[in-house]
């Protein structure tokens, strides 16, 4: 006599299904000891909504001709979150995240705001999770859903890719060292700024301003590009290196 499915929360209210023979008129179905709703009963098959409780407990049928022998239930208790490898990323999403815990096992959902993607389940203590687009920039909060019910408590932050429009001066010495100001948007996650695929020193002014240190390089006209939580921008021959004179 199966039944499907073999688990669900402590809370209860799970939809279960007994399948077997001489199954008509049921009168009571026992979880442990506690009675479940009956909702459907063919000579067949008993419908039931399981009532809470805890660990694993055996399921039995009870009719006109007796109680049938138990099988086995088993409580899953809601998920605990304790981090989130990244708390922003870009709006457009597409970035993985792990989520590390426990009663993680069954996780069918990670709710980000409005948004719902599908996890992969590494093990009971983590999973991973491709982020959903965002609907805008912003802060949303993170749920996980299991067959034990779903947890809350995480929030991840929308942010919209960079935009550079100037940098003042746009050009200066083959030695490096000129102190460059770069305004754009959306610059206030700003991880890198590179000048020629070098690495430059940056402070960040605001959302709109980063103040730059150009490292050393060759002369000519050089890409200059930030990234940031949201993405990269790239400034095309950006930032011109001049060489000094020479005696």
């Amino acid at each position: 006599m199966p039944i499907s499915p073999n688990q669900g929360s402590t809370a209860g209210g799970t939809t279960v299904t007994i399948t077997g023979t001489n199954l008509a008129g049921a009168t009571a179905v026992k979880f442990g000891t506690k009675s479940a709703t009956i909702t459907a009963n063919t000579p067949t098959q008993v419908t039931c909504i399981s009532p809470s409780g805890s660990g694993t407990v055996g399921v039995t049928v009870t009719t006109a001709g007796g109680t049938s022998n138990p099988l086995s239930f088993f409580y899953i208790g809601a998920p605990f979150k304790a981090s989130l490898s990244d708390v922003s990323g870009p709006t457009a999403g597409g970035n993985a995240v792990t989520i590390t815990g426990t009663g993680l096992a069954t996780a069918s959902s990670v709710q980000f705001g409005a948004n719902s993607a599908t996890p992969t389940v590494t093990s009971d203590s983590q999973i991973s999770v491709t982020v959903p687009a965002g609907a805008a920039p912003g802060t949303v909060g993170v749920s996980v859903t299991t067959i034990g019910g779903t947890n809350n408590g995480f929030s991840y932050t929308y942010v919209d890719a960079p935009t550079v429009s100037t940098i003042t001066p746009s050009s200066g010495s083959t030695s490096g060292g000129t102190a460059v100001t770069i305004t754009g948007a959306s610059l206030s996650t700003t991880q890198s700024v590179t000048v020629g695929g070098t690495a430059a020193p940056f402070s960040v002014v605001n959302d709109t301003t980063l103040s730059v240190v150009t490292p050393p390089g060759t002369a000519g006209a050089e890409d200059v590009v930030v990234t940031t939580t949201g993405g990269s921008a790239t400034a095309v021959g950006g930032f011109t290196y001049v060489s000094g004179p020479g005696i």
